[in-house]
């Protein structure tokens, strides 16, 4: 059987009800568009599949170049803390009502991969931590880094190309 080239690498992803996120570090030139035709392939599959018509994402992929590890660190953490959004639907604009209840909901959530960046296995073949948990330093600050978004969200933005809709 063949090697294949990855184009991409999976650093981390959330699975929302009608959306998703995905921190990507591209293998190869033009490895993020190339991918994501993929995944649009992957739809049509899906439509043939199930007989049925339309989209199946809204709208085109919107990417950021992440030009700092601080910025890498807010990205990571608003992907992994997007997920609250369905546990407390205003807490981005007007901050966090119940903190602890955000974390054990996020702690709970298998949609994503902060469970296995906290050292948990949900899709450990999915993602690659490496590169992140070398830059957090391990499992720990990078619970605290999700953490102090949670509570101190309003102090992080101060990177106004973080937010992927």
């Amino acid at each position: 059987m063949r090697e294949r080239k990855l184009l991409v690498e999976i650093l981390a992803f959330c699975l929302m009800p009608n959306h998703f996120h995905l921190l990507i570090r591209q293998l190869k030139d033009d490895g993020i568009s190339r991918f994501m035709r993929k995944l649009g392939g992957y739809a049509t599959y899906l439509n043939k599949k199930y007989k049925r018509s339309g989209h199946l994402y809204q709208g085109r992929f919107k990417a950021v170049h992440v030009e700092s590890d601080d910025q890498l660190k807010n990205t990571l953490a608003y992907i992994h803390t997007n997920p609250i959004s369905l546990l407390d639907a205003g807490w981005k604009e007007s901050g966090i009502c119940e903190g602890q209840k955000a974390i054990q909901f996020l702690q709970e959530y298998k949609w994503s991969s902060y469970l296995d960046y906290l050292g948990i296995k949900n899709y450990p073949s999915i993602t690659n931590r490496d590169f992140l948990l070398a830059i957090f330093d391990g499992e720990e600050n990078c619970q605290d880094c999700t953490n102090d978004w949670i509570f101190h969200k309003k102090d992080f933005f101060q990177f106004p190309n973080i937010i992927l809709e």
